[in-house]
């Protein structure tokens, strides 16, 4: 029984059984599923033997999108809310909506899923009591220097992401700037070649300039209070 009218879903970050029996009671139960990209959601869903009308949601319509939600749902449709991977709201669509629902007085819950910010974080060795998510890493040096320079002042593990095209790139700057840094590239999170390539941050320049990494990245740089040995990978 769904006891909501709209349900947030965490999906997995790459190996589908991680995704929880919750989970799929709910995108039995709703009468739609909003997403990101049909496409995505859809083969996930054939996947478990699951169809549902869907509807898109993504960060250039959601604003346009959630009132026709919020109707929808104050008439009595049920909806789950997903993304590609990972959890709405976390540097995906949702949380929009979700201040439309509060608003509008509809109801709602958030069901727990794979984040690839914590399972880096832990994955990565490093201090893990405090941390801060910045999402993804401007793409413009000059700013991309200064979100790095506060990382490296900061007194917590900073995370990012960044695209398998400039990672190398951002690497050597980090190296550039403080080459000591213990840092850690957590690759293809959950799936067949998932890797955890830590060191310090001339360590992996180095490392990457001869084997540049594919996949999915994130990027964690451990601030002041992190200790200056490498890290084993």
């Amino acid at each position: 029984m769904i006891e909501y009218p709209v349900s947030f879903v965490g999906l997995p970050i790459g190996n589908r059984e991680d995704i929880t029996r919750r989970a799929l009671e709910v995108l039995e139960g709703v009468d739609c599923v909003c997403c990101e990209d049909t496409r995505n959601t859809g083969m996930l869903l054939s996947h478990y033997g699951i169809r549902k009308p869907l509807l898109s949601l993504h960060e250039h319509n959601e604003n346009a999108r959630a009132p026709e939600v919020v109707a929808r749902a104050q008439a009595g449709e049920r909806f789950a809310v997903v993304t590609d991977a990972g959890m709405p709201g976390v540097s995906d669509p949702g949380y929009r909506l979700i201040r439309a629902l509060k608003e509008a007085g509809v109801a709602f819950t958030v069901l727990p899923g794979p984040s690839a910010v914590v399972t880096a974080l832990v994955g990565s060795g490093l201090p893990c009591d405090a941390f801060f998510f910045g999402g993804f890493l401007p793409v413009k040096s000059g700013k991309k220097t200064q979100v790095l320079q506060t990382a490296l002042a900061a007194t917590h593990t900073s995370i990012f992401y960044e695209s398998p095209f400039r990672i190398v790139k951002t690497v050597k700057l980090l190296a550039e700037l403080d080459a000591g840094v213990p840092i850690c590239v957590a690759r293809e999170l959950t799936k067949v070649f998932e890797t955890y390539h830590c060191g310090s941050a001339a360590q992996l320049a180095a490392e990457f300039e001869k084997h540049p990494p594919k996949g999915e990245m994130v990027l964690l740089v451990g601030g002041t209070n992190a200790p200056r040995t490498a890290v084993a990978e």
